[in-house]
Order: structure tokens, then C-alpha cells, then sequence
């Protein structure tokens, strides 16, 4: 699919998307908790689609209610998923990184052998923290030279374990929820090096919101699970057993940056105190000198004097794509830091920014784990790719609002993975966009 983003003027009003991070999470806990759990704002993205698949294979049912709330019931994660014959689909995180990350201990869990399996660019990821890890708390493990397919057989029996979490923190969030559902008690996850802290936290608040025995976090660097029965009522929303997914403050940064870039609108439903890592992106935004205003739920954004900034992404790297895109158009060089998290993406996001947005005239230059944008000298309508990356084809179209000339992105339906009304949202805020896809609707 081809998508062309012409240079425009955008206002009004508009809703942050659901958070993926969010709602994979409320997944999984739905699954741990057992019982019965109304999650509402549910996500429709590719990766959400693919967590709820992941439970209903382990065994949950999952009901749309009318009001687009769905009702997860579950009896735990002791069913074994019927392989149609082909073992490589038991199953399926699609090519969500967090999923696969998250939901391999829990599968662990089970006394019989399941294969899990991805797609896309999750098939190159690699996964030598299960074939390290996951033997040492009983679980039997085969991967394809540390990558997917994975086979394991539990079950997983929570012990004291030291990790690294260099990588990601997700691999530490699948363990912090299949100790829970194990019911772990007087036992400690000692963690060393670990990047995006404010993920972990999302994890610890979700675990709390539905209940689950939450460990004690000391300094990030313990995780001590006390003796504690495991709790069945979630917290998360007014009524027992009722969680609300939060707007997702990945996507919604590529809002905020199309206001500040092409006209004042007005962004909806992100929470200015949430543990998402991405929320990150208002001290960006606050150093740039563009014009923002915050009140409750509802944050007005526009164009100002734009100046380059400084800012560290290592604990969010999901925000370089849509801060080299504000970068493009603030004079001087923005140095952005954490260009070692960039590597294992649906991309390598540092090389690819740096082509992609070199197409539009933008010099990108990398030095070890700083990333240099020079900005505010013009962006050039351009031919660019989305490499098949989600957060690449967000950013070329909001670089694009205030190109000179048309900008066409190629394989522009990445979007969908995490947020497949994206090109329908801008639009709607009067972006010019251009559909190339037979019986695509928008």
C-alpha cells in the first residue's frame, strides 16, 4: 500500500489511540487472574489482536460487548492448543515484541510441550534470554539458534534468579506475571542493567489493578515476591473486575508532534500521570518552544519558535521516530541519546531514520549512542519506505505535513500494528492523505 501525505494545515480535536503496551498487559493479566475481567478502550492494532489470540489459545474466552468493552473469562493457562498439525502455529505473538517476551514464561507454566511462534521481523529477534534463563526455573526450552520458533516445557517453578535486562525490560515483565500465576512467595528476580524502568512500572500497576500478588520493587534492581496469597479482584476501574485501557502515549506523540508541525490541535484522552514511558515526550515538546497547554485530559499543542533540544530516549526509544520528525523543523541540532535501543526493532530504527529522512533532506548523523538531527533548514517531499516498520511510516507522515512537495510512503500499512486508524485520525484533522490500496477503507 501506498500512502501520499501532502503538505497541510490541521486543527481540531482528537483521541489518542489505546495504548498497546496497556492493553497486551491487561491480556495477560486477564489470563493469570482467572475469573472474569471487563476490560474497556479496548486496542484493534495488529499487536492487541495478536495477545488476545494468544489467550484464547491458552484457554480464555473473550466476549465484544455493545458498548466495545470485551469480557475475558478465564480458567488459568493449562490448555494445550491444538496444533492443526503444525506445531509452528500452537502459538502465535504475531510480531509483537512484548508479546513473545511476555507470554513465553507464562506458557512456560504448562506440563506439556507448546510451540510458540511469531512473524514478520519478531522471526530475526533474537531470544537467548529463554534459552539462558527459562532452564534454570525447570522449564525445558528449544529454540532455532535463539530465535523463533520457541518449544518449551514446563512447568515453570518461580525461584531466586539474577537477569540482565540490557536488552528490554519485557523479559522481565513475562516473569514478574507467570510468578504471580505461579504463586510465588519469599522468593526474589535480581535484575541488572535494566533499560525502560517506566515500562516495568506499567507492568507492576497492572498487576496491581487486577489483583495479582504485586512484588516489592527495590530500586529496580530487586523484585521480591513476599509471602502473599494471590488475589482475584482487579482494581483497575470503578466497579470490581473492570479495567480501562489508557490512551497510548506512543501513538499519541505522533499527534502532538503533527500539531506543533502543521496547526493547533487538540489531543484527548493520554494521561499526563501515567507510568508510560512515552509520556516522556511533553519534556520534548516543553524544551522545544512550541506552543503547549496541559489541563486535566486535554492537551493543546501548536507551532511556536521551534529550537533544537537535547533529550534522552534510552528508557523510551519508541519516541526517536516521532522526535527526529519534530527535530526535522527545529533550527539547530537536536541531540537525541539511546541509539543502542534502536538495533532490535521492526527495524535498525537509528539506520533507517537516518536514510529514510535523509530522502527529505535531513541530515541524521550517529555516534555511538547519540543521534545528531540537523534541523530547521526545510524537509523535502520525498519517495521513502516504512522498512515494514510501523513507527518509521508515522514519523515520514508527520515530517511530511509541512514538506515542500508530496511525500509517498511505501508499505504504508506497517501503521497497523499498533495503530491502524492512524492515516483515517490525521485526515480527520485535515491532513491531505492519499489512499493507493484496492478496497482499502479509511
Amino acid at each position: 500500500m501506498q500512502v501520499t501525505v501532502s503538505p497541510s494545515h490541521i486543527q481540531g480535536e482528537i483521541f489518542a489511540p489505546a495504548s498497546k503496551s496497556s492493553m497486551q498487559r491487561a491480556c495477560a493479566a486477564s489470563l493469570v487472574r482467572k475469573g472474569e475481567s471487563i476490560v474497556h478502550n479496548p486496542g484493534t492494532s495488529n499487536d492487541d489482536k495478536a495477545a488476545l489470540g494468544v489467550i484464547k489459545a491458552l484457554g480464555a474466552t473473550v466476549e465484544y460487548l455493545g458498548d466495545g468493552a470485551i469480557r475475558i473469562n478465564s480458567t488459568g493457562f493449562l490448555k494445550v492448543p491444538s496444533t492443526g498439525g503444525d506445531l509452528g502455529e500452537a502459538v502465535n505473538c504475531g510480531e509483537s515484541g512484548l508479546g513473545i517476551r511476555m507470554f513465553a514464561p507464562i506458557i512456560s507454566l504448562n506440563n506439556h510441550t507448546i510451540t510458540i511462534n511469531g512473524q514478520g521481523s519478531l522471526l530475526n529477534r533474537p531470544m537467548d534470554f529463554f534459552d539462558e534463563v527459562l532452564p534454570q526455573l525447570g522449564v525445558e526450552i528449544t529454540s532455532n539458534n535463539g530465535k523463533l520458533p520457541l518449544q518449551v516445557k514446563g512447568p515453570l517453578v518461580p525461584k531466586d534468579i539474577t537477569i540482565d535486562g540490557s536488552l528490554s525490560s519485557q523479559f522481565l515483565t513475562g516473569l514478574l506475571m507467570a510468578y504471580a500465576a505461579a504463586g510465588a512467595s519469599d522468593v526474589t528476580i535480581t535484575v541488572t542493567n535494566l533499560k525502560s524502568k517506566p515500562y516495568v512500572d506499567l507492568t507492576l500497576k497492572v498487576m496491581q489493578d487486577f489483583g495479582l500478588n504485586v512484588p516489592e520493587n527495590k530500586n529496580y534492581e530487586e523484585f521480591y515476591f513476599p509471602q502473599r496469597a494471590l488475589k482475584v479482584s482487579p482494581k483497575g476501574g470503578d466497579l470490581e473486575g473492570v479495567y480501562t485501557v489508557e490512551g497510548d502515549w506512543s501513538g499519541g506523540a505522533f499527534l502532538l508532534v503533527a500539531g506543533v508541525i502543521a496547526g493547533d490541535i487538540t489531543v484527548k484522552g493520554l494521561d499526563v500521570n501515567s507510568t508510560q514511558a512515552d509520556k516522556a515526550a511533553l519534556t520534548a515538546l516543553k524544551d522545544c518552544g512550541c506552543k503547549l497547554e496541559i489541563e486535566g485530559g486535554v492537551i493543546n499543542i501548536g507551532p511556536g519558535e521551534l529550537k533544537a533540544f537535547d533529550f534522552d530516549a534510552t528508557d523510551c526509544p519508541d519516541l526517536f521516530p516521532p522526535l527526529v520528525a519534530l527535530a526535522s523543523y527545529c533550527k539547530g541540532t537536536t541531540v537525541i541519546k539511546g541509539v543502542e535501543r534502536l538495533t532490535h526493532k521492526e527495524s535498525n530504527r537509528a539506520l533507517t531514520l537516518q536514510d529514510e529522512f535523509g530522502k527529505m533532506g535531513i541530515d541524521i548523523q550517529l555516534n555511538d549512542d547519540e543521534m545528531y538531527i540537523h534541523g530547521g533548514a526545510g524537509v523535502k517531499g520525498a519517495m521513502v519506505h516504512s522498512r515494514h516498520d510501523h513507527r518509521i511510516a508515522m514519523a515520514c507522515a508527520v515530517a511530511a505535513l509541512k514538506a515542500e512537495g508530496d511525500t509517498t510512503i511505501e508499505e504504508a500499512e506497517a501503521v497497523n500494528k499498533s495503530y491502524p486508524d492512524f492515516y483515517k485520525h490525521i485526515r480527520k484533522l485535515g491532513a491531505e492523505v492519499k489512499i493507493d490500496l484496492v478496497n482499502f477503507m479509511v
